[in-house]
């Protein structure tokens, strides 16, 4: 959420913001906001005034009586200010609340390094990482080998649970622990603590995060509590803060968290994200930065190449691309993501997304940090290190074989007993 005062100093930069967003339906709402503010502070200073009155009157009213005088005319005065305190005090949490409602819809501002764009067709490659891998044979997707092999079962999941949900077998299962087993060493190794969070977070906590206007038809609610689902451990270890004022010295707390992710993950999707690609749920390790204002852009350079040094360890072949403002979300004021190459289908394919949010989660939240006498907004960030069931997708992929067989990634071997290559599970 946007700070108030930034709104009432720089309108016009908020308005332009829009306009880069092609969110041009919400420049009304800047002048709603700057209209129910201005009214909101005019009453305020009649309540303020008010308060004062009340309080000299009252100190007079004791001066009169000291003084043997009539004070029944005062006390009429007092007696009339409580009623037109509390309506003040009503009408401005009416705008107050009002103004809220409208501030937590408007998107972050971008830095100025984001590029116009009208899609994800206009992101901006940064840079290719590792060699595209090369096929004497025409390569087969993730799905195909996985069933092959019998290391996932989609069609038992599917029984129990519903499409997008799946079984994880034999060496694909112990592959997906050493992925998770690797990540955290590797970001611990970095100097980030590991972190379980909880796997639910009750409303007030997720609108501190995310724009549930948009975000909320992903989330898997609990019926009959106010709980949800988490769709990533970004969004408890950052809400964990909520309401509290950090100490500037602190700063930055560098978090890694692991945790399951659901997601409902709704809509039609090509062939290549069938198999385990896109699923209602998946494990995933994240990076989280709660930092000061000036170490925020330095972080996310930071956060970024942890997970570009930890895919070039797996042997992957991806490429870094700057989101460019028709796909950058509401909450990120910049964001890089990496795509792995799915050779399947010849393209590149999400797997990472690292994003500075600036203090837009911060105010949501009140997450503040106290330097010297001033009280300053945190800036949050987070990136992903690895989800697994995209990472194992990638890997199948690009480490597929003529004979159907899967190269196990060498920094991954000694998490799986020195064994080289995926072996087949027995069909049961």
């Amino acid at each position: 959420m946007l700070d108030i005062r930034s709104v009432r100093e720089n309108p016009d930069a908020v308005r332009e913001n829009l306009r880069r967003r092609k969110d041009d339906e919400k420049l009304a709402w800047v002048d709603e906001i700057l209209a129910q503010d201005a009214l909101w502070r005019k009453l305020k200073a009649e309540n303020d005034e008010l308060r004062a009155q009340r309080n000299r009157l009252s100190e007079e009213i004791n001066r009169t009586k000291k003084q043997g005088g009539d004070v029944a005319q005062l006390i009429a005065q007092v007696k009339r200010i409580p009623d037109r305190i509390r309506e003040l005090d009503e009408r401005m949490d009416a705008l107050q609340a009002q103004t809220r409602r409208l501030l937590m819809r408007l998107p972050n501002l971008m830095h100025e390094s984001v590029p116009y764009g009208k899609d994800d067709s206009q992101n901006v490659t940064v840079k290719e990482f590792g060699s595209r891998p090369a096929f004497a044979f025409a390569p087969r997707t993730h799905a195909e080998l996985v069933e092959a092999l019998n290391v996932v079962d989609l069609e038992r999941a599917a029984k129990i649970a519903g499409s997008r949900f799946y079984f994880l077998q034999g060496d694909l299962a112990l592959l997906e622990h050493a992925l998770e087993a690797y990540a955290l060493r590797f970001m611990a190794a970095r100097g980030y603590v590991p972190v379980m969070p909880p796997h639910m977070m009750n409303r007030a906590a997720y609108e501190g995060v995310t724009d549930l206007a948009d975000f909320e038809e992903v989330l898997y609610k609990i019926e009959g509590e106010d709980l949800h689902l988490i769709a990533t451990s970004e969004h408890p270890l950052t809400a964990q803060f909520k309401d509290e004022t950090l100490d500037a010295a602190s700063l930055p707390i560098r978090l890694v968290g692991i945790s399951p992710c659901y997601r409902k993950e709704t809509g039609t999707h090509g062939k290549e994200e069938k198999g385990i690609w896109r699923v209602h749920h998946f494990m995933k390790i994240e990076q989280i930065v709660i930092a000061r204002q000036e170490q925020s852009w330095e972080l996310h350079e930071e956060i970024t190449r942890n997970a570009i040094d930890f895919f070039s360890s797996l042997g992957l072949h991806f490429r870094q691309v700057l989101i460019c403002t028709g796909d950058l979300g509401t909450v990120a004021a910049k964001k890089y993501d990496l795509e792995a190459w799915i050779p399947s289908v010849q393209a590149y394919k999400e797997v990472v997304s690292s994003s500075n949010c600036t203090a837009y989660q911060a105010v949501r939240l009140n997450i503040r940090y106290r330097e010297r006498q001033e009280y300053l907004w945190a800036h949050t960030l987070n990136s992903t290190c690895v989800a697994t069931s995209r990472a194992l997708a990638a890997i199948v992929e690009q480490g597929q074989q003529a004979d159907g067989s899967v190269m196990i990634p060498p920094v991954l071997r000694e998490f799986m007993g020195g064994k080289e290559k995926l072996s087949p599970v027995k069909r049961f």
